[in-house]
């Protein structure tokens, strides 16, 4: 199987690489795995059109039929929302899903390694994966963060997910020198919530600031990805106390139910939704479209 059959980015993605137009990457886990129906359907649609709104292209990953996809048409992205028979996948499960035929939704580690091979260098998305709590006796460590590590692709987020334990998975990122850079914060956000009580290691005061550090490491050869923390807007955001009540009685219900794996996430993100009485729901869908707007500030940014 050769590269070529292994790949299908759409014409509008063929040609702004090759005029050099800006192109944002954007995940489809949030839409198979992370948001109800039509919610999803509704969002995905939303980034791409802000993304636009710059002039910027959207390239939203996936698998369909084994084909590696970059860009989707809005049927891809109707089936993406609606197909219960699609796999999450990070980057062990790629080269399975593609030689199977199968359809996957890709992560932050997947959508990272599609966009690199594609030459797409930012990529806009909720939150990244972490070391999850309890991680010291289960080892449940997201692929996203070794990804970060070898990857050199730009995310934009709003820190890694608050459902993981946040000191961890920042100690972790210090340890394979991945930079994480606060879009105009001191302080790494948590997703939902503005605040962690942790430092950024350093600060972008706005996408020009930004766009130079990118060039920055890019001439450096240093080689890796770089996050761009980027807060929740305040109108949105929710309390640390708060929420940190609502994740743990999420977690208890997980363990209760001995939620494991590749479906803990999922599940307590669901949970989170539902104890909240919907609140974190809005909040995911603001924060992802803000990202969105930064990302699409930042790639216009990096073709000056």
């Amino acid at each position: 199987m050769n590269e070529e059959k292994l790949f299908a980015f759409k014409d509008e993605i063929k040609e702004a690489l090759a005029t050099g137009k800006p192109i944002v990457a954007l995940e489809s886990t949030l839409i198979s795995h992370g948001f109800p129906y039509p919610e999803n359907l509704e969002v995905a649609g939303e980034i791409e059109e802000i993304i636009r709104g710059y002039g910027v292209v959207p390239a939203t990953i996936a698998i369909i039929g084994g084909k590696i996809k970059a860009g989707l048409t809005s049927s891809e992205l109707e089936f993406m929302a609606t197909s219960k028979d699609i796999l999450k996948t990070s980057r062990r499960d790629l080269a399975v899903i593609a030689a199977k035929g199968l359809n996957g939704a890709t992560t932050v580690a997947a959508t990272m390694i599609v966009a690199e091979r594609a030459g797409i260098k930012i990529f806009a998305t909720g939150g990244i994966g972490g070391v999850h709590r309890g991680a010291e006796k289960t080892f449940d460590i997201s692929a996203d963060l070794q990804e970060l590590a070898r990857t050199p692709v730009v995310v934009v987020c709003s820190g890694a997910k608050a459902i993981l334990d946040l000191p961890l998975t920042k100690e972790y990122l210090e340890t394979m020198g991945v930079p994480v850079i606060g879009f105009g914060s001191e302080e790494l956000p948590a997703f939902y919530c503005r605040e962690s009580g942790l430092k950024v290691d350093y600060v972008a005061k706005d996408e020009v600031e930004a766009a130079k550090i990118i060039r920055a490491m890019e001439d450096l050869k240093l080689g890796g990805g770089i996050i761009i923390a980027n807060p929740i807007p305040e109108e949105y955001a929710i309390s640390m106390e708060y929420m940190n009540e609502k994740i743990e009685e999420a977690v208890r219900a997980a363990e209760k139910e001995g939620i494991k794996g590749k479906k803990l996430t999922p599940y307590l993100l669901n949970k989170i939704k539902e104890l909240t009485g919907g609140k974190s729901l809005k909040a995911n869908i603001e924060l992802v479209k803000n990202n969105a707007r930064v990302a699409a500030k930042i790639a216009c940014e990096l073709i000056k």
